[in-house]
């Protein structure tokens, strides 16, 4: 059974309002008072001097669990939105990895499922795992990209991106937190540019709702699980709104939804899950035994969601 056995977090110091970043990437007044007022946004984390490789860096550097075990990590996995994170020849993923004494690995990018990329990199590390003869080697999933271009930062009326990162300890078994279902569907039909196209913006935000509550309710049955058994559902960190919109849907209580980080941090590509899950277990709002969902959407389209025991 695929388990989380440790996750670190890195943030940026620096948290700019999203009227300072609509200033840069040329949005109107009318957009951001709709991200603030409608969506409950308010600032996102963003480190402009910084490069892909110090972004993370603070991940994996914080990932303490680590230490000293460097020599079981059999893969790793860099869970990416962006098919394009650096240009050609830059590996900043190498770089990290030489720096961590990780450089035996086997090291590759997770891709186009975009902003759920996260979750089918745990998928995927997990199976690579059950190959294992070692009952000890250990996956390390990483993820945190750069918004280095106006696209890499909107989802136009839905979200702002930030700059956040993560680095998760994978083990085929007996750790932390066990993977109990993953579910996912693609809808390839909105592989566009949303923002050239209104017509396909208005047909994914009307089918969103409804596919993503279709992933949740799969992965809860597939764990045996009924949603009013869930302690929490952890988000994708795009806006407030969808969140309670959906949860009415699904009949969930949002209050037992994770929605900490919209306003405080924002949409960190692949990396919510992991900032979600480590602000629940810091704030003490999972119990052992407790079960709980991921979930994730990627433009695309990508609809995911994970249940896990705690």
């Amino acid at each position: 059974m695929t388990a989380l056995e440790a996750v670190a977090v890195h943030l940026p110091d620096r948290a700019v309002p999203i009227e300072l970043v609509g200033e840069r990437i040329g949005l109107t007044p009318r957009q951001l008072k709709l991200f603030r007022r409608f969506h409950g946004l308010d600032q996102v984390r963003l480190d402009p001097d910084g490069t892909l490789l110090d972004l993370l860096t603070g991940a994996l550097g914080a990932l303490t669990e680590l230490r000293g075990r460097e020599h079981q990590v059999r893969y790793v996995l860099h869970a990416r939105s962006m098919p394009v994170s650096t240009p050609y020849p830059a590996n900043p993923l190498h770089d990290l990895l030489d720096r961590f004494g990780l450089g035996h690995a086997n090291a590759f990018a997770v891709t186009h499922h975009a902003c759920a990329a996260g979750l089918l990199a745990i998928d995927l590390a997990g199976r690579l795992l059950a190959g294992e003869s070692d009952p000890d080697a250990l996956a390390l999933v990483l993820t945190g990209e750069k918004t280095f271009t106006r696209d890499a930062q909107l989802v136009p009326e839905t979200a702002i991106f930030a700059e956040g990162a993560a680095a998760c300890l994978i083990r085929a078994g007996g750790g932390r937190d066990e993977v109990l279902s993953y579910a996912v569907r693609q809808l390839g039909e909105f592989d566009g540019r949303l923002a050239e196209d209104p017509e396909l913006l208005a047909e994914y935000q009307r089918v969103y709702p409804e596919v993503m509550a279709e992933v949740i309710r799969q992965a809860a049955d597939e764990a045996g699980i009924a949603l009013d058994e869930l302690a929490l559902i952890l988000p994708h960190n795009v806006n407030s709104v969808s969140w309670r919109g959906l949860c009415r849907r699904l009949g969930y209580p949002v209050e037992r939804v994770v929605l900490d980080n919209v306003a405080s941090v924002g949409h960190s590509f692949a990396a919510d899950a992991f900032i979600n899950l480590h602000t629940a277990t810091a704030r003490g709002l999972l119990r052992p035994g407790d079960r709980y969902l991921i979930a994730a959407s990627g433009l695309g389209a990508t609809f995911s969601a994970m249940a896990v025991r705690h």
